[in-house]
């Protein structure tokens, strides 16, 4: 029986990933990474709850648990990601690179080398080819599926990867964790991103970018009607905690050089609706694409159930891009948009939007 190293969260999904490996006859070994915040603060997250929990696991079916130590790495290389690219004025996505750099880059450099898999509670499924190649494909469940979160991850990561959850619906993993009698059974998944805990992700940018105010203008009469406090406070196609008056207003667009602000009335207006989108440092997880042809694919720009289709092209200079069949909303440079088979079954990659 292969060795398996299991990361767990405190969550329930991590926590039945556990017990349907002791099922299938694994000896897993438990770890549970500290990523927390960098100092003592009020901003603390769930850990000590989260760690106890992960004990108790552990003592339930007779597992070792350790504690691996990661919060520096997490907070040089996704913390630094992240406010580099909100300075910039683009949409960052630290899960993604938490999964890629953290969870199977530092972790496995650590410790996940010395064991023949890693086991994750991720809602994701895997799949061999007919020539021996390990693909990344979605969960059947559309709304938990997560491998818009995985989408920047390896060859060699999705090689030793394995999500004993992935094929089931969230709440048939509810089901198992009420009839194996888990403590975690009924307890809520966590939101947000997990370094800021409960903070509101803008204070925390505002803790280390401070604020760059600036014209807030209507997009289609070029009219002032406000000021923001930086750039990096918003996000496309944002409507909600805007604060400017005689809306609703929608945010659609930036002009870093400017530092201009632009927003549009209405639910989804037309101006700011894409068909094509153009992405630089495409990365593909299991084999490179053709850069010869085009290629009809399905892709998602956020994490959501739906999948939109297109048709994907190598244009020049390190530069893809996806003719949408319909006009997307929200297109934000920056994010991550993710790309899948025709099918939405398995997952090529992602590249990040212009």
């Amino acid at each position: 029986m292969k060795s398996v190293a299991a990361l767990v969260s405190g969550g329930v999904d991590s926590a039945v990933s556990v017990h349907m490996l002791k099922e299938q006859g694994y000896d897993p070994h438990l770890f549970y990474i500290k990523i927390g915040p960098e100092e003592d603060t009020e901003w603390n997250c769930t850990s000590e709850e989260d760690v106890e929990i992960c004990q108790w696991l552990a003592k339930k079916y007779g597992c070792k648990l350790d504690v691996v130590d990661l919060h520096k790495d997490y907070w040089d290389k996704v913390v630094g990601y992240t406010m580099d690219k909100a300075r910039m004025g683009l949409t960052p996505n630290p899960d993604v690179m938490c999964n890629k750099l953290i969870k199977f880059g530092c972790f496995e450099d650590v410790v996940g080398k010395h064991f023949d898999l890693t086991s994750t509670g991720h809602y994701a499924t895997t799949e061999i080819d007919n020539e021996g190649f390990k693909w990344l494909c979605t969960s059947p469940d559309p709304v938990k599926d997560q491998t818009d979160f995985l989408c920047q991850i390896d060859s060699l990561q999705i090689s030793k990867l394995i999500f004993p959850i992935g094929h089931l619906w969230k709440h048939e993993v509810r089901e198992i964790a009420e009839k194996a009698g888990l403590l975690n059974a009924r307890r809520k998944d966590s939101q947000g991103i997990c370094f800021l805990g409960n903070i509101d992700f803008r204070e925390y940018i505002k803790k280390y970018l401070g604020e760059n105010p600036g014209d807030v203008r209507e997009l289609e009469t070029g009219h002032k009607i406000g000021q923001h406090r930086g750039l990096w406070f918003y996000t496309i196609g944002q409507r909600k905690g805007l604060g400017f008056g005689g809306g609703p207003w929608f945010v659609v667009k930036k002009n870093i050089k400017r530092n201009i602000l632009f927003v549009s009335h209405g639910y989804d207006p037309e101006k700011v609706y894409k068909d094509h989108i153009e992405m630089v440092d495409f990365h593909t997880i299991t084999k490179p694409l053709p850069t010869d042809k085009d290629i009809k694919v399905t892709f998602k720009i956020r994490h959501a159930p739906e999948f939109l289709n297109g048709v994907l092209s190598y244009g020049s200079d390190n530069v893809w891009k996806l003719k949408a069949d319909e006009k997307v909303h929200g297109v934000a440079p920056g994010q991550f948009c993710v790309v899948y088979d025709e099918n939405h079954h398995r997952c090529f990659g992602s590249g990040e939007i212009m």
